[in-house]
């Protein structure tokens, strides 16, 4: 850096391509460089400098300047460029190097704030501990906390993730990417399904245990076209693609579900595969109870509780599956109490004999659920 000959131009501009910045950003980090070293140097008795490189010949013009208190110019002269000597020199370059790394930062910023819900690709980077996704000229990072539980992911290896937060932090930008998320089920829809990327099938509502199962809600915006069959595709491939992409084609199932305006149709669709007797929505405590046949309540709850946990997160609904035994046995034991005059028409004991009359209906019932449960077909899948 010799202030006393021209700027190659040229380079600035190579240098402006590969770092993907704008060319008078680049001029104006080295204005900003030389001036701070020319000020530092104490050459000019001056308050403050202002260098000027000529964005065609790269010529370099320095000002001395002279500062009120309020810090506007009072006046201004141009003063003869001089060698900067190797010390000052080397402060230069440090702070033409922090400038282009601030301006790297702001364009990387610049071009991914917003994109938060986009999809990124690209190759693997395992450093130590840390997982990142090669972006060309960033880096996007994976923390462990987003990735698939029981997902193995090689150097080198390409992969998808959605974005999740883009920030700054002292250095760089830093891009946050997720492959656990569930709108990274749903971005994945959107690039395998043509309906749902031009707006005919909307995906209203998703729930999901990454690389387990998750849940997907879709409707139509034309009547001429199946939401849960355009998603599933021909064959099942459009639902397999992104089974594929998830790296989960055999142990995460993806479940296709109609959304309803209704709620109950929308809750016992939400169940499926399980088929749904009967829905009663409580809504001051945000309840629905579900019955469904004895045979099917298994089916219904899934392994571990998982389908009945992903059907609530997905409907908003706090879910109480019955079985249509337990149901009735329930209904006829407070009946019977109702009809001795133990409870009032909403449930409620007119009686220690009363609360007594309640406890013995759901023991009956608990007991009767058991059973169902027992005897009922438990789908392997679920």
């Amino acid at each position: 850096m010799d202030p006393d000959k021209p700027i190659d131009i040229e380079t600035l501009r190579l240098i402006a391509r590969e770092k993907d910045i704008e060319f008078h950003t680049v001029v104006e980090a080295f204005e900003t460089a030389f001036a701070s070293a020319y000020k530092r140097s104490g050459q000019f008795d001056a308050d403050e400098v202002r260098v000027h490189v000529d964005r065609g010949s790269g010529d370099i013009s320095v000002y001395a300047q002279e500062l009120d208190d309020d810090g506007n110019v009072v006046s201004e002269w141009q003063e003869q460029p001089r060698n900067l000597g190797r010390i000052v020199a080397q402060t230069a370059r440090q702070v033409l190097l922090q400038r282009l790394r601030e301006a790297e930062r702001e364009a990387t910023y610049g071009e991914y704030v917003g994109r938060e819900g986009d999809i990124v690709s690209g190759q693997v980077s395992l450093q130590g501990n840390v997982t990142l996704i090669e972006l060309g000229r960033t880096e996007a990072l994976l923390p462990y906390a987003e990735q698939v539980p029981n997902e193995r992911l090689n150097h080198g290896q390409h992969t998808r993730a959605i974005v999740t937060e883009v920030r700054r932090d002292s250095r760089r930008a830093q891009i946050i990417c997720s492959r656990s998320h569930p709108g990274f089920v749903a971005a994945m829809f959107a690039l395998e399904v043509p309906e749902i990327e031009d707006g005919t099938v909307e995906i209203k509502a998703i729930a999901r245990e990454a690389g387990h199962r998750s849940k997907v809600a879709v409707v139509s915006n034309n009547t001429d076209v199946d939401p849960v069959g355009a998603c599933v595709g021909p064959g099942g491939e459009r639902a397999k693609g992104v089974q594929r992409e998830l790296h989960n084609e055999e142990s995460e199932r993806i479940d296709i579900i109609r959304w309803s305006d209704e709620p109950e149709g929308f809750v016992a669709n939400a169940l499926s595969p399980a088929k749904v007797t009967a829905v009663y929505l409580y809504p001051e405590d945000s309840t629905a109870m579900v019955v469904v046949p004895d045979y099917q309540l298994s089916l219904a709850i899934g392994r571990e509780g998982q389908n009945a946990r992903l059907a609530a997160r997905l409907t908003g609904w706090r879910i109480d599956i019955k079985s249509e035994s337990q149901f009735e046995a329930e209904q006829a034991a407070f009946q019977e109490a109702f009809d001795k005059g133990l409870i009032d028409e909403f449930g409620n004991p007119l009686s220690q004999e009363g609360e007594e009359a309640i406890a013995a209906a759901y023991e009956t019932a608990e007991e009767t659920r058991a059973a169902a449960l027992e005897e009922s077909d438990d789908d392997s899948e679920s």
